[in-house]
């Protein structure tokens, strides 16, 4: 099982040269929470993506009727490039679990969906609400703070936001510390920690009221902060299709930015075609001096079927 900061080296040489596609068209400037024009993003190749050659995929999780896996992409000098997650289109548009269902597995004598680090992910209860989670190692992270990713699938969506986030969806948390951390956290719960300064936020990112402190932390996660101009909030599940959260855990009793999170619902992702790209707003100061992520992208590929969600335009902080 992976515990490590870093996948194996057959990790990192996995997938290399998995593919050689083309890409084209340029993208337009980038917008918080809005996406930009169709086309691949700038620097893109015509080498694929992610591009062939210098791409190591991590481990493989299944999920519905296709299979999802970790990847990183650097340059050919070396510089990370994207950090992101591979579905095929089966795994989103396929049989999902239900909520009933996860339930009766996770307190079943037999479980199906018992270990988050294996290819079949746990039914865990997140947010108060059942969810099927998984850890994935990111290979070849050096270079960056991102450790790996916690995929969840949400069958009935989850708290927050007056309800703004009810509707079926998937988590991808990019997290920026360590499994044996991250596996640590109980909640929903007061945070370790009370105040979260200003320049710590990222631009337009708010903390949830106090009224709801005690929900504030949340297993295997950490506190949750919410772009104040998201469209679903307060309370307008329907508007809710693609939505960036950000999110801070407690180190040594201080909150620290600790993972980058793309919530995608179902329906946006079923019906995706073509190539969004969305800016990640940034905070006055960083936790570390790695390459931190100015953008994500969503991107349907029909000459494979793949839909990838990935974070990228790395720049030194």
């Amino acid at each position: 099982m992976f515990r490590e900061r870093n996948a194996t080296e057959s990790n990192r040489q996995r997938g290399v040269c998995r593919r050689q596609l083309l890409r084209g068209a340029a993208v337009g400037a980038l917008a918080t929470g809005v996406p930009t024009a169709a086309g691949a993003s700038a620097g893109d190749t015509t080498d694929g993506f992610p591009p062939a050659c210098h791409t190591a995929y991590g481990d493989t999780a299944r999920l519905g009727g296709g299979e999802v896996r970790t990847f990183t992409a650097e340059t050919a000098e070396g510089r990370p490039r994207y950090h992101g997650v591979e579905f095929d289109r089966e795994a989103v548009t396929g049989p999902l679990p239900s909520a009933d269902e996860l339930a009766a597995d996770r307190t079943g004598e037999s479980p199906t969906y018992d270990d988050k680090y294996s290819a079949t992910g746990e039914a865990r209860s997140v947010h108060r609400r059942e969810s099927l989670q998984f850890f994935i190692p990111l290979p070849g992270a050096d270079g960056t703070p991102f450790t790996f990713v916690g995929l969840n699938w949400n069958p009935d969506g989850h708290p927050g936001g007056g309800g703004a986030w009810a509707r079926p969806h998937f988590d991808v948390h990019f997290h920026m510390l360590g499994t044996d951390t991250i596996d640590a956290i109980r909640g929903p719960d007061h945070a370790p920690y009370d105040a979260i300064q200003p320049e710590q936020i990222p631009s337009g990112y708010r903390r949830s009221p106090p009224s709801a402190a005690a929900e504030r932390y949340i297993t295997d996660m950490g506190e949750h902060l919410a772009p104040a101009d998201a469209p679903e909030l307060p309370g307008t599940p329907e508007a809710f299709t693609n939505t960036l959260v950000q999110g801070f855990v407690g180190v040594d009793g201080e909150p620290e930015l600790a993972f980058v999170e793309p919530m995608l619902t179902r329906e946006f992702l079923r019906g995706f075609e073509g190539t969004e790209r969305y800016g990640v707003p940034q905070p006055a100061v960083y936790p570390h001096d790695g390459r931190h992520p100015t953008a994500y992208s969503v991107r349907a590929d029909p000459d494979d079927g793949t839909l990838t969600v990935a974070l990228e335009g790395f720049e030194a902080v």
